[in-house]
């Protein structure tokens, strides 16, 4: 460990190395961190992964970047440099093997020794960031960029050295596979994952009860084993370790904590509120859009149909109902719902009153209603109740899409305050 009065706080920054066929940049930044730790003075302070704005149009898988914070010796940072310089270099000689995709990578790493701006995160975490300027940002505030062709990573890697974590930060523990597994079929078994749910509750979001799959082991060929998140480093080391010494579980080859903005809401400025003004549009896929008027304006809110609980409560809404809700507004304008909560209900009409156990008949224009079957005659009127009575979600309660279909950066409903 080097001598705190002679080292110096060095932050890291990587993103946009992934392919949808090879690689990672968790597996990246794990690769760089074990070079520098095994080659110069330094101490490995904090690892970090940073999830971004998901409606980027520059998006790489997951839309997450990497962060490692050192101390390093200062008669090291020359030989610093030297590393992260020919490793990134090897890096980029080996991603133009890579087969051509739509998006090929673009990886970027940012080195920086002193702090900077915060705002590089908010902005990349809450809307489109233009990377030029971006570049130009983080050169000015004499950042170290290495970069390939293009410079699309820049804003990920910048993000990640400029994350300053709050009170909603989770941690996730990433195991990665033995090279000669990767691309075969995970053993992850799902009743490991569900006894860990129980047995290791700090450990959180990393199964989908209401469909009965773990959320832990990615579905693609990339060399991530799985990933466990919780409230805390103990938590989530502590069911890894429980893990590994299952039958049922694949035996890693190495693994590393982060600490994210995962499950932060983040990405969202604030909840909002409004009144209902327009019934329920449903698409052929299930999809339900509403209009909602607050006094900054009119919104179209949108709710998918994999968004389970909150299409059903949005699909139940008649104009007048009173409404909450977070989520983002996409690039055509809708705002789609992240979480939704019915505050205040009009009343909904249910029938006509019951008497003998029977419907009270109308007996026409201005004559009132009759029973049938024992002749007993009233004034028309109708039967109304709120919500509660013909379903969705109790008045006053937030919903949630089940945990697989939540964004990475959503906080649920159980863990807001």
């Amino acid at each position: 460990m080097p001598r705190k009065e002679q080292s110096v706080i060095i932050r890291l920054g990587l993103d946009d190395t992934d392919h949808p066929e090879i690689g990672c940049t968790t597996e990246r930044m794990n690769e760089l961190v074990d070079i520098i730790l095994s080659r110069i003075d330094s101490e490995l302070i904090e690892r970090r992964l940073v999830r971004l704005w998901p409606f980027a149009t520059r998006r790489t898988r997951g839309n997450g970047a990497l962060g490692a914070i050192f101390m390093i010796h200062m008669g090291e940072i020359e030989e610093l440099y030297s590393i992260c310089s020919g490793w990134f270099s090897e890096l980029c000689e080996e991603i133009e093997r890579y087969p051509e995709t739509e998006f090929d990578p673009s990886p970027c790493l940012v080195i920086s020794e002193s702090e900077v701006s915060d705002e590089w995160y908010w902005t990349s975490v809450r809307g489109e960031v233009d990377c030029d300027k971006r570049m130009l940002d983080v050169q000015d505030a004499g950042c170290t960029v290495l970069v390939g062709e293009s410079h699309w990573g820049v804003v990920g890697a910048s993000a990640a050295i400029s994350w300053v974590p709050g009170t909603f930060s989770s941690w996730e523990l990433i195991a990665w596979r033995s090279e000669e597994k990767i691309g075969t079929e995970r053993q992850v078994s799902e009743t490991a994952v569900s006894c860990m749910g129980s047995l290791h509750p700090g450990a959180f979001v990393n199964r989908d009860p209401t469909k009965g799959r773990g959320l832990i082991a990615p579905r693609t060929p990339c060399p991530v084993l799985y990933g466990i998140r919780g409230s805390c480093s103990e938590d989530v080391e502590r069911a890894h370790e429980w893990l590994q010494k299952r039958t049922d579980i694949e035996q890693c080859s190495c693994s590393a904590i982060h600490r994210t903005n995962q499950l932060s809401d983040d990405h969202i400025e604030s909840s909002s509120s409004g009144t209902v003004i327009s019934t329920p549009e449903t698409t052929k896929g299930g999809h339900a859009m509403i209009g909602a008027i607050t006094p900054d304006g009119r919104f179209n809110l949108v709710a998918f149909s994999e968004g389970g609980p909150v299409n059903r409560l949005l699909r139940s809404l008649i104009p007048g109902d009173q409404i909450s809700w977070t989520g983002l507004a996409s690039p055509d304008g809708s705002f789609h719902l992240e979480k939704l909560r019915a505050d205040k209900t009009s009343p909904r009409i249910t029938g006509r009153p019951i008497c003998c156990s029977k419907t009270m008949r109308s007996k026409g224009k201005g004559q009132g209603m009759k029973c049938n079957s024992c002749g007993r005659m009233r004034h028309k009127y109708w039967l109304c109740n709120g919500m509660e009575g013909n379903y969705v979600a109790p008045i006053g309660r937030w919903v949630e899409p089940s945990p697989s279909n939540r964004r990475h950066l959503a906080r649920p409903v159980s863990l807001m305050q």
